[in-house]
């Protein structure tokens, strides 16, 4: 049983059992009892939004550049505070890096299986990530299960905390409602590297693969995804809370699927070329559905505005 499974077990107003007594019994420490999370700082929100939008943007800077972006701006702020930020956030730069996401010990690290596999079928390869959403006084955790060969988003969930519980949610619904993929493919994260999740890929007869050291382009197609959601919904509408939020990306999201025209699918919707992709077909025409990993052209999923040249130091 978790820590907060067993602080939940414990009764303040026992008559018997002294606060002190009941956490020796439950193996839990009193400190922990009395704490209360402070409220969000609305300062710290607003430099973790700000945080937010520069990553997006240039999801290639690191904490050193972003710490250096934001002093520009007027924040006052050196860069083992963006460090911190990034973690509690779940945001790193892409790059070739060291070291993937850190595991969780313990956890169980697969091999990378997609090196020089030719991805031209839905259902081949699936792939999720994390990503940070500012909401009102606040913030969100989504995930998302995305189909690498049509670029489908099969499904999501929000939370309000980085545990693997709502990414095992996301990856059964996505498994009841579209089938069972070929190969799993995430990052190193200890939300993917858990039992919960690994446990629901193994009883479903599915390679799991994992990013590893320098795979970092595996992550552009659904940071793709992450930067149309924000600047054309969650930016946009400023979400009060997380009712709202769910109500608008599932609309967003839909959209997303089934009416938004998608440049590197010639034009056509993500769940258009995973249906014709199942029969064979999209308007009585054979379908290449090839993803070519190495197509620079083929990343955007719209047109972007053309950004400020930055030098980088």
């Amino acid at each position: 049983m978790s820590v907060p499974d067993r602080r939940a077990m414990l009764d303040r107003d026992h008559g018997e059992l002294s606060i002190r007594r009941q956490c020796q019994l439950l193996g839990i420490a009193r400190s922990g009892v009395y704490y209360e999370r402070r409220p969000a700082n609305d300062n710290e929100l607003g430099v973790m939004r700000r945080l937010d939008e520069l990553f997006t943007q240039w999801p290639f800077l690191g904490s050193r550049r972003l710490a250096r972006m934001l002093r520009d701006e007027g924040y006052a702020l050196n860069r083992k505070r963006v460090q911190r930020l990034m973690r509690k956030m779940g945001i790193a730069a892409l790059g070739p890096k060291p070291r993937t996401t850190k595991p969780a010990p313990g956890h169980k690290i697969y091999p990378y299986l997609l090196r020089d596999l030719v991805i031209d079928r839905p259902n081949q390869v699936w792939a999720a990530d994390i990503t940070y959403l500012p909401i009102g006084r606040g913030f969100l955790y989504l995930v998302a299960i995305m189909d690498w060969a049509s670029r489908a988003v099969l499904s999501w969930r929000l939370s309000n905390t980085m545990d693997a519980s709502f990414c095992v949610e996301a990856l059964e619904e996505a498994l009841a409602r579209f089938g069972k993929p070929e190969i799993f493919n995430t990052d190193q994260g200890s939300q993917f590297t858990g039992g919960d999740f690994t446990g629901v890929l193994i009883k479903a007869g599915v390679r799991i693969s994992m990013d590893g050291r320098g795979r970092w382009m595996d992550n552009v197609f659904i940071e793709r995804l992450w930067r149309s959601l924000k600047y054309e919904d969650i930016y946009l509408k400023g979400y009060a809370d997380g009712r709202e939020a769910k109500l608008g990306i599932a609309s967003w999201v839909a959209f997303y699927n089934t009416r938004r025209p998608h440049m590197a699918l010639e034009h056509r919707t993500p769940m258009a070329v995973w249906r014709a992709g199942i029969t064979g077909c999209l308007d009585g025409k054979a379908v290449d559905m090839t993803l070519r990993l190495d197509n620079a052209g083929a990343l955007p999923t719209c047109p972007q505005p053309q950004q400020p040249q930055m030098m980088i130091a």
